[in-house]
Order: C-alpha cells, then sequence, then structure tokens
C-alpha cells in the first residue's frame, strides 16, 4: 500500500516512466493498491483500473493531513511499537533490523535551560565526558535511566524530572513522547476542515496504512513546496518511521548509489590537486551558517542590543539555496558581489517571483559589475547578462548522471558528444562551451588545477586538463576502476554500440591499461549493477544506517532568526507563513484573494521541453485547471478566456473547467508560459531572429509568484527553515477577460 502525497508517479518523480511502469504492472496484478493526496486529478489515477484512488486536498495543507494519520496512528498503536522499542544499534542488531530510531530517546524540554531541545547524555549526569564515545544518549528501560546502547528495549513514552550533575533540574520527554504532543495540538475535526479531507476518509486511510504494517510507504516530492513546507515533509516522512519500513521490501529505500568519478578515484584524484584553494566564509544565501556566529549578531550584542530579528533569515539547516543568491547578492547583504557566472541558470522563470524582485536590480552596473552566462539558449534571466558563453546540448556533451532514490540498484550513465556542437570552437580546435571556457579563463588567470600539470594520479603523477575530454574521460576511468574493475571492450561492443569515433580520443589521453575498460564503459552507456543484487533476504541491499529520527536534534535546537525562538524538532502543522511569522492569510485575506494556485509537472513538457515540435503538436499550451463550482461563482464557463491576478502579478490563460481539481484552487502544469527561450525576437549581430509566437503559449505559475512585504531585504516567499521557493498555495483571484 503506497500513498502519495504532493507527486505523482505516473506523470513526475522518481523517476516517472519508471515508476509509472512499475506501478501499472502492480495494479494490473493487484498486487498494489495506492492513493494519491494531491488538488487535482493526474495521470497516476484512474477509474478505469483498480486498487487506486484520488483524495483531494487543499493546496499547502499536507502537514495538516499527515498529523491527523499520525495522531490516529499514536492512538491506536498503528505504529511499529517493537521496531521504535528498539534504542540503539545493538538492540537493532540482536533483533535481526538494518537500523534504530531515537524514539525513545530523552530529550531535555525544560525551556529556559541552557541544553533545552538536546538529548539528555551520559554527559548531563557525571557519567561520560561531553563529545566522548561514551557520551550516549540516555533511555527509560525497566523505569531506570540507562544508556541507549546498554539495553535491548526502551520505554516509548516517557516523561522525567531528572537532576543533572551541574545541580540543576530538568524536565526529559522521550522523542516518541513529543511527537504525541505535536499531533494533539488540534483535534482530528481541525485538521480535516484546514486540508479539507472529510475525517472519515482520514481514519480509513489511516486503518488501511496500519493494516498494511511494513509493506506500507508513503512518497512526496514537488508537492510539498508550500509556505509550511519543511514541516510537511518532515510529518509526511513520520509515516514511514511509524511503520518501520525503511530499508524493507515493500518500504522506503535510501537508493542504490553511483559510481563517483569526480572525486578521489582509484586511478585520478579529481578532488584535490596543487596549490587548490577551498571557498571560505559565509554562503550569500546564509546558509549552513549560525546567525549567532555572524558579525551582524556580534554587533548587536555588544551594543545591548536584541540581535533578533536578523536583517533577513539565516537558515543554519538548509544547503545553499539559489533561492537567496541573486536577490541577497544585489541587495549586499550579507555581502555585495562583483561577478556573476550563469550556468544553464533561468532562476526568474523557475523561481516564483523573483522577477519584480530582482530584474531592475541586475539591470543596474552599480549592483552587480558583470553577469556572465553560459547557455544554449537565450533565456527570461540571461536576456540581462553581459555576455552570453555558447553551451553545446544533449547530444553535444560529456557528462555523468546518477539515478533518483527510486532505483534500487547502483548506477552512473555516461555520455560523450555523438553530435559534433554547432558553435565556434576556440583556436586549440574545441567547441566553445562550458568547459572550453572555464579551461580557458583559469589558464589565463592563472590559477592552479588547470594547464598542462593539474591532475594526480595514484601515483601521485601530474596530467593536463586543457580541454573537457581531460576531465571527463579520467573521471571515467576512476568508474570503471572502482570495486571490481570493468572488463575491456570487445571489437564487437565497438562495433554495436556506435563509440568508434570515441576512440582516438581515449588514445591521446588515457594510459593503456585504461583504455579497454574506459571503453566498456561507454559502450554500455555507463555502469549499471547487476539488478539481482538489490536485495538480502526482506532487506533492501543498500540501507540507511543512521539513527532514525522521530526527533531532530539539530533541527529543535537551531533558532528562528527571525524571533530567537528555537525551531520544532518534531513534525508538527503550522499554517503557511511569511518570513515574519505572520500566516500567508493575515497578509493576503481570503476576502480578497479568494482561491489557491498550485504547480504540478507535466508529463510532456519541462522548462525547455516548449522548443520541442512534436511535443507541442500533442499539447501546445496549458490550460488553467478549476473547479465548476468555482467557475459558476466567478461567472466563468469552460474555454473562457480568463485573468489571474496576484499580489505578485497576472497572467492571462484559458478556463478548464471540471470536477478533477478540489473547489478553491487553481491548478496549472508547469513548462509553459516563456518569455524568452524565443518568445521574443532579439537582435544579434544586427539582424532579428525570428518571431517565434508558439514558444509565448501558456501561462508560468512563477509569473504569480511575490516579493515577501514582511521582509526588511528583498526576496520572494520562501519556506521558513529550508529557504525553498513557494510555489503551491499562492493566493490569487480570477475574473473573465
Amino acid at each position: 500500500f503506497i500513498m502519495y502525497i504532493g507527486c505523482a508517479p505516473s506523470q513526475a518523480g522518481n523517476p516517472f516512466k519508471r515508476q509509472g511502469r512499475f506501478l501499472a504492472q502492480a495494479r494490473a496484478a493487484g498486487t498494489l493498491e495506492y492513493v494519491v493526496v494531491d488538488p487535482a486529478l493526474n495521470a497516476a489515477t484512474s477509474h478505469a483500473a483498480d486498487n487506486n484512488r484520488l483524495v483531494p486536498i487543499r493546496p499547502g495543507t499536507d502537514s495538516a493531513f499527515a498529523m491527523a494519520m499520525i495522531q490516529w496512528l499514536l492512538d491506536h498503536e498503528g505504529y511499529a511499537s517493537d521496531f521504535l522499542a528498539l534504542p540503539g544499534q545493538s538492540a537493532a542488531d540482536a533483533a535481526g533490523e538494518t537500523t534504530h530510531t531515537n524514539a525513545t530517546h530523552l530529550v531535555i524540554d525544560t525551556f529556559e535551560h541552557p541544553r533545552r531541545g538536546y538529548f539528555l547524555r551520559a554527559s548531563d549526569l557525571g557519567l561520560a565526558e561531553a563529545g566522548s564515545d561514551a557520551d550516549m544518549p540516555v533511555v527509560v528501560s525497566d523505569g531506570e535511566f540507562a544508556l541507549n546502547e546498554d539495553v535491548m528495549a526502551a520505554e516509548l513514552f516517557a516523561e522525567r524530572a531528572v537532576e543533572l550533575a551541574d545541580g540543576s533540574t530538568v524536565t526529559v520527554k522521550t522523542s516518541l513522547t513529543l511527537l504525541h504532543e505535536s499531533a494533539h495540538e488540534y483535534d482530528m475535526d481541525a485538521y480535516a476542515e484546514h486540508c479539507g479531507i472529510p475525517k472519515a476518509t482520514i481514519i480509513d486511510l489511516a486503518k488501511k496504512y496500519a493494516s498494511h504494517g511494513r509493506k506500507a510507504a508513503v512518497n512526496c516530492h514537488g508537492g510539498m513546496m508550500s509556505g509550511n513546507g519543511f514541516y510537511a515533509a518532515f510529518s509526511v516522512q513520520m509515516l514511514n518511521l511509524l511503520a518501520a519500513n525503511y530499508n524493507m521490501k515493500g518500504g522506503s529505500a535510501v537508493g542504490g548509489g553511483t559510481y563517483t568519478g569526480t572525486g578521489e578515484g582509484p586511478r585520478y584524484d579529481l578532488a584535490n590537486f596543487p596549490g587548490k584553494r577551498g571557498p571560505q566564509g559565509v554562503f550569500l544565501s546564509r546558509s549552513r551558517f549560525p546567525y549567532e556566529k555572524s558579525s551582524e549578531y556580534q554587533r548587536k550584542v555588544a551594543a545591548g542590543e536584541n540581535p533578533y530579528p536578523a536583517k533577513a533569515p539565516w537558515r543554519s539547516l538548509a544547503p545553499p539555496t539559489l533561492t537567496e543568491h541573486l536577490p541577497s547578492a544585489l541587495d549586499g547583504y550579507p555581502y555585495p558581489i562583483k561577478a556573476l557566472i550563469g550556468c544553464m541558470a533561468n532562476p526568474i522563470y523557475g523561481q516564483a517571483g523573483l522577477k519584480g524582485v530582482v530584474v531592475d536590480k541586475l539591470k543596474d552596473p552599480s549592483r552587480l559589475g558583470l553577469f556572465v552566462a553560459v547557455d544554449g539558449f537565450i533565456n527570461e534571466t540571461n536576456r540581462y547578462a553581459d555576455y552570453i558563453v555558447p553551451d553545446s546540448v544533449m547530444y553535444e556533451v560529456w557528462g555523468f548522471a546518477g539515478s533518483w532514490k527510486g532505483t534500487l540498484g547502483k548506477l552512473t550513465t555516461a555520455c560523450w558528444p555523438v553530435v559534433e556542437p554547432r558553435q565556434q570552437k576556440t583556436a586549440e580546435g574545441e567547441p566553445v562551451s562550458m568547459d572550453s571556457f572555464f579551461i580557458a579563463v583559469a589558464k589565463r588567470l592563472g590559477l592552479p588545477g588547470f594547464g598542462d600539470n593539474a591532475i594526480p594520479d595514484a601515483n601521485g603523477h601530474l596530467h593536463p586538463l586543457n580541454r573537457a575530454e581531460d576531465y571527463y574521460l579520467r573521471a571515467a576511468a576512476n568508474i570503471a576502476f572502482q570495486e571490481e574493475p570493468l572488463p575491456e571492450a570487445s571489437d564487437t561492443d565497438v562495433a554495436h554500440s556506435g563509440i568508434a569515433p570515441l576512440l582516438p580520443k581515449l588514445e591521446r589521453t588515457l594510459k593503456a591499461d585504461e583504455r579497454g575498460r574506459v571503453a566498456y564503459l561507454y559502450a554500455r552507456g555507463g555502469r549499471f549493477e547487476d539488478a539481482s543484487e538489490h536485495f538480502v533476504g526482506q532487506h533492501l541491499k543498500r540501507q540507511w544506517k543512521a539513527t532514525l529520527c522521530v526527533y531532530n536534534e539539530a533541527v529543535g535546537t537551531s533558532i528562528d532568526t527571525t524571533n530567537g525562538l528555537p525551531n520544532r524538532g518534531v513534525p508538527c502543522h503550522s499554517l503557511p507563513q511569511m518570513a515574519n511569522k505572520q500566516s500567508m492569510r493575515e497578509v493576503f485575506p481570503e476576502q480578497e484573494w479568494p482561491l489557491l494556485a498550485f504547480s504540478f509537472k507535466s508529463n510532456l513538457m519541462n522548462s525547455y521541453a516548449i522548443g520541442n515540435e512534436r511535443l507541442r503538436m500533442i499539447k501546445p499550451y496549458n490550460p488553467v485547471q478549476m473547479h465548476r463550482q468555482d467557475a459558476e461563482r466567478f461567472g466563468i464557463q469552460h474555454g473562457d478566456t480568463i485573468r489571474i491576478e496576484s499580489p505578485g502579478g497576472s497572467v492571462i490563460g484559458l478556463a478548464l473547467v471540471s470536477e478533477s481539481v478540489v473547489p478553491g484552487a487553481l491548478g496549472i502544469e508547469h513548462g509553459y508560459g516563456h518569455k524568452d527561450l524565443g518568445a521574443t525576437p532579439h537582435i544579434i549581430d544586427g539582424t532579428s531572429q525570428p518571431d517565434m509566437p508558439w514558444m509565448r503559449a501558456g501561462i508560468n505559475i512563477n509569473d504569480l509568484g511575490f516579493q515577501d512585504p514582511t521582509r526588511e531585504v528583498g526576496g520572494t516567499w520562501l519556506e521558513p527553515i529550508s529557504g525553498a521557493s513557494v510555489r503551491q498555495g499562492l493566493p490569487v483571484k480570477v475574473s473573465r477577460v
């Protein structure tokens, strides 16, 4: 049994063609039942087939549905109690399990204590040195405190007062107790009202989910991109943990992994080189760096000021986020930049509301002195660049790609330029592209790691990096020699695969004992683990070994820099928020903006595919999905031209009126609504390029995004903890044109 929440397995995802095929086979065989929780009917659900069902949900309310499920499961013992009671890996090993959770670990829950939010550890009780291997989490076993690796089972629900070694007394609770409290902050009726799913349906789904035990799973993707998306995704994934389905057949997988050739490999070290320097300082996005270590915080504290709120959000848990890079750089916070290089990047098309925030500043040379773009196309962002360096596309490039997590086997695909690029050649005979541009600039600047003595091999000898193949073919050699080295390609391999044009490059770049194995790699399009090696009994071969978090200590001890308060360490339900913690509806009331727009991934188009004529013949534009009740409310009929307005802009679209979308929502298929990529005729070298109006067809939901009005430093509406762009649940209104 699978619940897909915010994803459509036959339309998009993990990867969608492979997943959709497996889904159809299992559905036809009657071995799988699934539901799709989504604001709109998509290609994954159909009454024409059995064992599948659509459960409509309001956009941006996934946390309410998931927390309601969690509440029912906790109240009715619909969780894997024996597994959750395993307090450490020693207990898991004894029970024949692959991993364990921190469900039984005690968390310090006294708000004013400096250790609030941290696990109670042996050092807190004076039993070990802080940070040592012996400083293990504390649990309650048979009514007594114990270290998690010293016992085979521990209490799932416990709350105690405990005196610490420093003499202070704190309240401690198990992780599962904190989750239980969070799930009961609202009753089932409130959860149902918020998400729009009837209470009876939620209970029915919870019962069905529990009944399938460890062969029940939940999957989520881009539908989580809402104003409370972090906790929505956290709560959805908690359902997998409660079912104990990780590393199990029929459960959740960490994925098969990849053969990585670009690091320290068996043949070449592509991660290090003489004179290497790494990045230092604070990311422009203010990510992975605690605000409390910033100079801004230190200055405020030294001046006796409250350091909160920060001038703009800092997100110590998030990876570097492109959603903040451009706005932050152009506003000079935390610092300005002098130059920007964008490679195959189009954030103005791809990020909701970014155009209104950055375009005028992007055109101002006093804010950004140099903008260089590297791309095969002129797009909505690089049209503002000072220089555009042509790039190769698709079958003209070198590269490697791994797989999505839905692929259980280890694999890496490998591509080489099977089509000669059409752009100009450099003086060295290489096509002008991202690779040749970076190599030429680096050599002109005298940077280490480029030129004749750049790439170390396993014996410490240096090899050149003067052309793209110098790098990619050596990465391929690393892949070919990982684990058990690949065999050498035969004449038949070369003939049938068509790699003969590649062989001269192998001859001039690689060592003699590498060429045949790398040829074998390219003859097969990559390296792929045997499919028979995916499982070991009922477990997956590739396993998640780290402790599974009911309570996430890193989240629970991080600080929200907009108010100085700690973030929640367990899943919770919250309303979509703006940067200052006001709910979206407090800032944009429903009376003025009565509908919520959401996007979904097209099974035909992506952000570049509109240029493909054959795909346009199938679906040349994207009509807007609207429920019949809303159409009647606003005087709109099927096929009408409509105007959709948001706080950040407006678009003109075509109404697709039906019952296939939840009332109160507008569904917009992504991949259309271009303003460039051929949609605008540019003048190049005095010649006007052709006007292609069909490239402008349809609408782009990101044109309805907006600047967050509660921020001091300009920025779009972003999810508070992750910094992800919000594109699900945008407030809009609609009218007939």
